[in-house]
């Protein structure tokens, strides 16, 4: 909203699913008047071309928690309906949101790679 200079409303549904770990959320934002898709992605890539932990994920593929398993990887998806904006994301809530947090705020904070103990595989099941 404070960006945008005007109140913006987002409807957040996280996704009570049957996983062992892991969290998956869609996002629903209205739009003023309708955007193309690649205007969408644009503005998401600059947002996060410098950021090692999104993975952007191209039209076709969908977040999964099982493919962010043991990682601090945050999935985004994006998909477009009319001036419906659609966002589903996916991260490991035991590592990106609590103990990968911490070590990557720590890493920041001390000036060290923001990277460093968290380059780690996916465990997939």
């Amino acid at each position: 909203s404070q960006i945008a200079g005007a109140k913006i409303r987002v409807t957040f549904v996280p996704h009570l699913v049957p996983i062992s770990r892991g969290i998956l959320t869609t996002m629903y934002v209205r739009v003023k008047d309708p955007l193309e898709k690649h205007t969408i992605w644009e503005r998401y890539k600059k947002t996060y071309e410098n950021e090692p932990f999104i993975q952007l994920l191209s039209e076709d593929e969908s977040p999964q928690a099982k493919t962010v398993r043991g990682t601090n990887y945050c999935q985004i998806g994006i998909s477009l309906r009319g001036n419906l904006v659609i966002i589903v994301t996916a991260i490991d809530n035991l590592v990106k949101g609590a103990s990968g947090q911490a070590v990557q705020n720590m890493n920041i904070m001390y000036g060290w790679e923001e990277t460093t103990s968290l380059n780690i595989s996916p465990v997939l099941p």
